[in-house]
């Protein structure tokens, strides 16, 4: 068997583009891939164009052997966008091996450890008594936990000074309405400074989150290390990640407690596997990210069950976030349901997935862009 083309089809679904990529073969068995470089899917088209370049012709069972060509023969190596490439491409590969010898991926990946994925869900309203109320009604559905939502989410004019009281406040009145049992976490995606975030946990009393995902950027361990001394609460970092040398100094200097690694950024199932094994030689637990669709899902779904140190995969397709539209039935006929809070473990062959490719043919490029906030002085903050 031969790879013989690499087809990229940036597609809208729900509320933004996926880049979705097909890898086809002279046998006619043809898997599927996603990359994660949301915003920027151009960019990793023009990758994908010269990554066929060089893998048409190779056989695709060979995937550690095309994951090693594709980053390490050329001078200029990783990066996000070349990552993101990689990641489709490999995640295809195993789509087209499982299909290949009739078997689903978490048998490529060591076989499954569990049956079923518990995920978390996230509140979509602003912080108050409907973001209260939309958490009792997921913990009603079956979710044990979640993630609240940041006050100023949706405003264009962020002063992070402003929202972290607000937020804190909210998040105290949620604990105390939902219990101690539930696991309640923030994402901030690296809005904050080291001293703003400092201070948004020192607002609240210890035990109200049971995590705190990507307060501040991530270039700089040095600066999580700084936050770590200055907070008890549990990070979740890493879904920006591209390789597990991003990785490296936050998991061997135990600074954070969650991976929040994404397949489809980080180089697929092959380097996530390596990942995991780091990970669980430091304690560290898996809650994988995964903001979308039914292709990322799936290969996460695989994925977090041949692992051993997972804890929840992210679901976009809970009650308070299904107007999302991430999971369109039109596109996708054939992808993972989620049943009550949890995913079962599929076990066609490859990832279980069908694609309604005559739909996604038709569909032309939508230019898609992050918000770009500004404070209220003209200055750039971060989404």
């Amino acid at each position: 068997m031969k790879i013989t083309a690499i087809r990229p089809f940036p597609v809208w679904v729900g509320i933004r583009t996926q880049l979705l990529v097909k890898v086809e073969t002279d046998e006619g068995i043809f898997g599927w891939g996603e990359s994660g470089l949301t915003g920027r899917e151009k960019a990793v088209v023009g990758a994908l164009e010269h990554f066929a370049e060089i893998i048409v012709d190779m056989d695709p069972f060979n995937i550690a052997g095309i994951w090693q060509k594709l980053y390490r023969s050329q001078y200029f190596e990783g990066g996000r966008v070349l990552a993101a490439a990689q990641s489709a491409i490999d995640i295809a590969l195993y789509d087209i091996k499982g299909k290949a010898l009739g078997v689903p991926v978490y048998q490529l990946l060591g076989g499954k450890q569990r049956e079923r994925i518990p995920t978390f869900a996230t509140t979509s309203g602003e912080p108050g008594e409907a973001m209260i109320e939309q958490a009792q009604m997921l913990m009603e559905e079956g979710w044990t936990a979640m993630r609240l939502s940041p006050s100023g989410h949706d405003e264009t004019i962020y002063e992070p000074r402003e929202h972290i009281a607000t937020t804190a406040k909210w998040c105290v009145k949620a604990r105390e309405a939902l219990g101690s049992d539930v696991v309640l976490g923030v994402d901030y995606h690296h809005r904050l400074s080291v001293a703003e975030a400092a201070s948004f946990c020192q607002k609240m009393p210890s035990g109200t989150l049971d995590f705190l995902e990507e307060p501040i950027r991530d270039e700089a361990p040095e600066a999580y290390e700084a936050l770590r001394r200055m907070t008890d609460i549990p990070f979740a970092i890493g879904e920006e990640f591209a390789s597990k040398w991003q990785f490296l100094p936050y998991i061997e200097r135990d600074i954070h407690q969650f991976n929040r690694i994404d397949v489809c950024n980080v180089g697929g199932l092959t380097e996530a596997m390596k990942v995991a094994g780091w990970s669980e030689a430091h304690y560290v637990d898996l809650m994988p990210h995964n903001p979308l669709g039914p292709i990322c899902t799936a290969a996460t779904v695989h994925f977090a069950a041949a692992v051993a140190n997972f804890s929840w995969l992210e679901t976009r397709s809970s009650p308070a976030e299904k107007h999302l539209g991430f999971d369109n039935s039109d596109l996708f006929p054939v992808q993972p349901r989620l049943e009550r809070a949890t995913y079962p473990v599929p076990d066609a062959p490859g990832l279980g997935i069908e694609i309604n490719e005559e739909l996604v043919r038709k569909q032309d490029f939508k230019f898609w862009q992050a918000p770009m906030l500004s404070r209220r002085d003209g200055s750039v903050t971060n989404w």
